[in-house]
Parts: structure tokens; C-alpha cells; sequence
């Protein structure tokens, strides 16, 4: 049976993926509640054992995770990786939501990353993961990120991009394509919080990406 492991981003829980994982057929789906370190070497050593020799399904935070696992030599299945951060490639990818952090803590970060579909008790209920310095030292990881090539050991990654999100979504894609030769594939129809406002197109498009590989 293919095994899925979902990896969620910042100021969201395991429960962000409720929507998405009833339409992923006869899959065999895990969504991991990640520590939230802050620190990338720590998230992927924890993440490695969880993921081997599993598709990974990353959104936001959860996809930039999904691109360092890839690219450290981890064996995976695959990876549909849907709008991660590109670091010095997109360098202004994030500036927004960092301002939004500044201005308003965890939910105005929040809700100008995934928009206003997104509530505490949506994608996960109350927790520490709502904590504002979990949120800083998340953030932090996430713009400090530099993407590098996917080993050979990750089997097919695309990143998706959604076509209803800001064009910089799509630039950031086709900078990541360009500089290491990721797979990028648009997702008609959603945004940037593909698995909870669009559950069956989000789905739809992993279910092609995992047949097809």
C-alpha cells in the first residue's frame, strides 16, 4: 500500500490535513505533528525515520521541510511539495508575512499566509504550537532556508504552485526549477492553503502525481 506522510508549516497542527486525508483513496496516511524546533537540522532528523521510504506531502512550512528532506539524501518515494520557500531565490517571498508578525503575532501571520479560512480550532484546536515564539523561531527557520538539489534517493518531486495564488508563488517555482531542476507543476484552482480550502483538487493532484510516478 503507498504510504503518505503529511507535514504541516507554521501556526498549523496535524489536524490542517482532516479535509484533504479521506480523499486519498486506499493510501496508507500519517500526519506527523512536527516539534517545531525552530531548527532545520533538528526538524529533519526527527522527520527522516517518519518519512522512509514514504511519499512526502508538504504545504507551506511543511513543503520547505519536504525540499530539505529531499535534498539530504533521505529515502523517499517522492514528494508533492506545494509552495515552499525558496530562500535567496524569492527573496521577498516571505517580507510579508514577516511584517505581519511584527504588526500582529501568530494570527495575523497567519491569516495573511493562508488567508481568512484560517482558525486555531480549523487546523488543530489550541496548543503551543499558537505561541508567538514558537511562531518567531519557526519563521526564522523558514527565511533562513536555501533550497539545493534533490537527491537521487527521493524519487520524483514536484513542487506545486496554486494558480489562484500570488504570481511570486509561481515565480518562486520556476526559480527553483531553473536553479536545481525541480519538477514544478501548476494546481488550477487554489491557493496557498491548497489542502484545507480545496481538499479534493489538492487531492486530485497528489493522487496523479504518486500514479504517474
Amino acid at each position: 500500500m503507498t504510504r503518505l506522510v503529511l507535514i504541516h508549516g507554521a501556526a498549523t497542527a496535524a489536524g490542517v490535513w482532516d479535509r484533504l486525508v479521506p480523499m486519498l483513496g486506499d493510501c496508507e496516511v500519517f500526519a506527523v505533528s512536527r516539534p517545531r524546533t525552530g531548527d532545520l537540522e533538528t526538524e529533519v532528523d526527527w522527520l527522516a525515520p517518519q518519512v522512509d521510504g514514504a511519499w512526502v506531502i508538504g504545504m507551506s512550512g511543511g513543503a520547505t521541510l519536504g525540499l530539505a528532506l529531499a535534498s539530504r539524501g533521505v529515502t523517499l518515494a517522492g514528494a508533492v511539495l506545494h509552495e515552499p520557500a525558496v530562500g535567496s531565490l524569492a527573496p521577498t517571498l516571505l517580507a510579508p508575512m514577516a511584517a505581519a508578525f511584527a504588526e500582529g503575532g501568530t494570527p495575523r501571520f497567519a491569516r495573511t499566509l493562508y488567508g481568512i479560512s484560517w482558525r486555531p480550532e480549523v487546523v488543530g484546536g489550541p496548543g503551543d504550537w499558537l505561541e508567538d515564539e514558537v511562531t518567531a523561531r519557526e519563521l526564522a527557520m523558514f527565511r533562513s532556508y536555501e533550497p539545493a538539489p534533490a537527491s537521487p534517493a527521493a524519487g520524483r518531486v514536484v513542487v506545486t504552485f496554486g494558480a489562484d495564488s500570488p504570481a511570486i508563488r509561481r515565480d518562486a517555482a520556476e526559480a527553483l526549477r531553473a536553479a536545481h531542476g525541480h519538477e514544478i507543476r501548476p494546481v488550477p484552482g487554489v491557493g496557498h492553503f491548497a489542502a484545507y480550502d480545496a481538499p479534493q483538487i489538492f487531492a486530485r493532484a497528489v493522487r496523479e502525481v504518486v500514479a504517474g510516478a
